[in-house]
């Protein structure tokens, strides 16, 4: 069995044509999925499909990009983190992308996550893009250690990867591995012990291989399956065992 560990099923796109994403999740074996946060407005429809259906599971969190939004605090994060589907706190990181001189209001926001996850004692979704000595600074001020978590959708280099595993954090590889171009992220993939990988969609982001440019969704998470196993030459089976055995002890879950 396979698990996306990262997705966004109530995007449109999705969440419109939810029975047929997840008969497609069951036709390729993907027995869970995380639906992660991205802002406190929509949290409640992630809950929701949490609520909904016992193989999807929440997180709370405001996405680093999001700045036209509810503003969260460390008290809001932890009370909602109480939700018993709720298993996570993000996604939360920093992305220098389209804010490079504005920036310490992400840097703020980060710390409030990992402070929330602390006290709540969840595990952390980061993500970070072009930022990632920032990312790994604070992770270490704040102490994301004591409850670790995991690099979503990784695209940085192998130190990263290191210093991050270093501190208790999974990688996880999106359908970017799959891309021809995507040489260093599958070095790194191909270097990230099993005991500390995981595999998502980002969906609707990111599809993989053959289905680049076209929208994205959780029953595709095998093909960067099957990618990371013709990198590391071993199966698909070992690859879904170990990812999934990952998943279920990262956030603490047990699969239906």
């Amino acid at each position: 069995m396979l698990v996306d560990s990262h997705c966004h099923l109530d995007f449109p796109g999705l969440v419109d044509r939810l029975p047929q994403v997840l008969d497609a999740m069951a036709s390729a074996q993907v027995g869970a999925a995380l639906c992660v946060a991205v802002s406190l407005e929509g949290l409640a429809g992630v809950i929701g499909l949490a609520e909904s259906h016992a193989h999807l599971f929440a997180s709370v969190g405001v996405h680093p990009e999001h700045r036209d939004c509810q503003e969260p605090d460390v008290e809001t994060l932890v009370g909602h983190a109480r939700h018993p589907r709720v298993v996570a706190i993000g996604e939360t990181g920093l992305d220098y992308y389209w804010h490079k001189t504005d920036t310490e209001w992400q840097r703020e926001r980060f710390r409030v996550h990992i402070r929330a996850a602390k006290l709540s004692g969840k595990p952390l979704i980061i993500h970070t893009r072009e930022a990632a000595q920032d990312t790994l600074s604070i992770m270490q001020e704040e102490g994301a250690s004591v409850v670790g978590g995991v690099m979503h959708c990784f695209t940085e280099s192998l130190e990263v990867a290191e210093k991050a595993m270093e501190m208790g954090f999974y990688i996880s590889f999106s359908g970017i591995v799959t891309f021809k171009n995507a040489k260093q992220i599958k070095e790194v993939a191909t270097a990230v012990p099993l005991e500390r990988l995981l595999i998502e969609t980002d969906s609707p982001y990111l599809a993989p291989m053959p289905h680049r440019g076209k929208g994205n969704e959780p029953a595709y998470v095998r093909y960067v399956a099957a990618e990371i196993a013709a990198l590391k030459g071993i199966t698909v089976e070992e690859v879904a065992m170990a990812s999934t055995s990952n998943f279920c002890e990262l956030f603490r879950v047990t699969l239906p």
